[in-house]
Order: C-alpha cells, then sequence, then structure tokens
C-alpha cells in the first residue's frame, strides 16, 4: 500500500467489552489507507515487549482495551514515541473520559482518522507509570478484591457492591508526605494522587485538572466514619473534594508517601508496588489521537 500507515493493533480479549465486533470500526480504518497489523504477546510476554518488539514495524499503536491495557503499554509508548489509538473496551475507560474520546469503536476509530494527537502526561511510582489515578489505602483494598469476573459480570456496579463491603470495615491509617520542602503527618482512609482527571469508574481527581497540564493532583481522605465518607460522594465525583475541611489537596510535581508498614500501591486498577512510594510528574511523554 502507497502512502499507508501502518497500525499495530492490540485488542486485550479479556476487557469487560473485549468480545465487541470492532468490524465497522476496522473498515473505516482500512478505507483510511492504514494497514492494521494484528498481534497478541507470546506467552510470559508483556503488551509492552511486544510493542517494542514491533516498534519498527508500525508507524502507531491501536490498543482495544480498558484502562489496565493501556498501562501495560505505558513503559513501551513512552521508548517508542509511537503515537497511540484508543478504542475503549473496558470497564471504566477513565482515560477515554479524560480525553473525551467516544466509547463507541467507530467513533473512536474516526478521531485516528482524523490524525489529531496530543502529548499527555503520565504519573510514575516507584519506577511504574500510570495514566489516570494511583492511590494507598481504600482503593487498593477495592483493587485487590474487585475479580475480572465481577468487573466482567457487573461493570461499574461491581465497584459499588466491592467498595460499600470494604467502607463498612475501613479503618484510618498513620502515613508521612514529603513533598515542596515539607514533611506532613496524617491520619487517612486514602491518598491518592492523580495524573489525569478522572479514575474508578466516574471519580474525579480534580475538577480542573488535564492529563497535560504537568501537574500531579494529591487528596487525602482524613475523614473518621464511613457516613462522612458517603457525603462526600457526589464531590468526589465532581472533583471538589478538596473544598471540604476533612480533604486535604495539593497540586505537585512530586511527592513521597511513607506508611509504618507496607501498603500496596493501586495504579490504573492494579497493583504494581508498595509504600514507600515516590511519585513524579512525567511531562508530554505520550502522543494521543485525541478529539
Amino acid at each position: 500500500m502507497s502512502n499507508s500507515k501502518r497500525a499495530l493493533v492490540i485488542t486485550n480479549p479479556r476487557a469487560r467489552r473485549g468480545e465487541t465486533p470492532l468490524g465497522p470500526a476496522r473498515t473505516l480504518l482500512e478505507d483510511a489507507n492504514f494497514e492494521l497489523i494484528d498481534m497478541q504477546p507470546d506467552a510470559g510476554e508483556s503488551i509492552s515487549d511486544l510493542i517494542s518488539r514491533n516498534a519498527n514495524r508500525c508507524d502507531l499503536v491501536i490498543l482495544g482495551g480498558g484502562d489496565g491495557t493501556l498501562n501495560a503499554a505505558a513503559s513501551a509508548l513512552v521508548y517508542t514515541g509511537l503515537p497511540l489509538g484508543v478504542l475503549p473496551l473496558g470497564t471504566a475507560n477513565d482515560f477515554a473520559r479524560t480525553m473525551g474520546i467516544p466509547t463507541d469503536p467507530l467513533q473512536a476509530a474516526e478521531l485516528i482518522v482524523q490524525g489529531r494527537t496530543k502529548h499527555v502526561d503520565l504519573g510514575e511510582v516507584n519506577g511504574h507509570l500510570f495514566f489516570n489515578v494511583a492511590s494507598i489505602g481504600f482503593s487498593a483494598e477495592l483493587a485487590r478484591e474487585l475479580t475480572e469476573h465481577a468487573q466482567k459480570r457487573w461493570g461499574t456496579l461491581g465497584y459499588a457492591i466491592v467498595a460499600s463491603r470494604i467502607l463498612l470495615r475501613s479503618r484510618l491509617f498513620s502515613a508521612f508526605l514529603d513533598h515542596d520542602g515539607t514533611t506532613e503527618m496524617i491520619r487517612t482512609m486514602q491518598v491518592s494522587v492523580g495524573n489525569g482527571r478522572h479514575y474508578g469508574g466516574g471519580m474525579t481527581v480534580e475538577e480542573s485538572a488535564t492529563a497535560d497540564d504537568g501537574w500531579l493532583d494529591l487528596y487525602s481522605l482524613e475523614v473518621d466514619h464511613w457516613w462522612r465518607l458517603l457525603r462526600l460522594l457526589p464531590s468526589l465525583r465532581a472533583g471538589t473534594q478538596g473544598q471540604w475541611d476533612d480533604v486535604r489537596a495539593f497540586k505537585t510535581t512530586e511527592v513521597t508517601i511513607r506508611t509504618r508498614r507496607p501498603r500496596p500501591v493501586n495504579t490504573d486498577g492494579e497493583l504494581t508496588t508498595w509504600t514507600p512510594a515516590h511519585f513524579r510528574i512525567r511531562p508530554k511523554s505520550v502522543v494521543v489521537y485525541t478529539p
């Protein structure tokens, strides 16, 4: 094909909508002179390994999946510099929502054909990259208990069911925040560090946050009763929780969170590392096809 763009296409069959027929989206791309190279990771190979191994064969990467699929590709997208087209097929599709990418695969493919791109930031914690948010506490417990089966069967309702169970038994824990030349000792239910705007199936890190603003947005839920958290829910969805007295919130480019015993860190829905957790912003790391 002359002047065709070679697209490495990786779809995650285990994503919530991983079985969605992509025929119309594929036809649209092929009619626009994209050569689609479909591949799946070999046994024991990560999505990032697959992208890096085939980087010289393609001009862009198209990922069909959810936030976990994007997360698994992050290091290779940074390393290769290949632009990313997103076909949102996951449970929450928080990064797609942050970027305004439609969840309909045909409309998402249209964005790739239109060819407008934007450089977006990534967050990093202990060397692990993330698109949306990393957190310690309540949502890390949620990630541990929310099985793939529950996500696929119940979708965002699965989040709510498991979350309410964990909420009833949650307790505050102590942590130290080292940032911007200060150390703060806190008692918290959850600390979240966001790169983009949305996470957790419709929650908002901070109402004005974008994935290319060069900042990490941290908030800490220092509420002492689960019913206080229920009152906070509308603000957590809107990203205005920082206005509450028992929520600590600030912007930074680097922060370390220390706890008395190691606690798991949830990055984009996957448990990837433990405290002490060193976070930093990686500005303009990935090129993404956007509206």
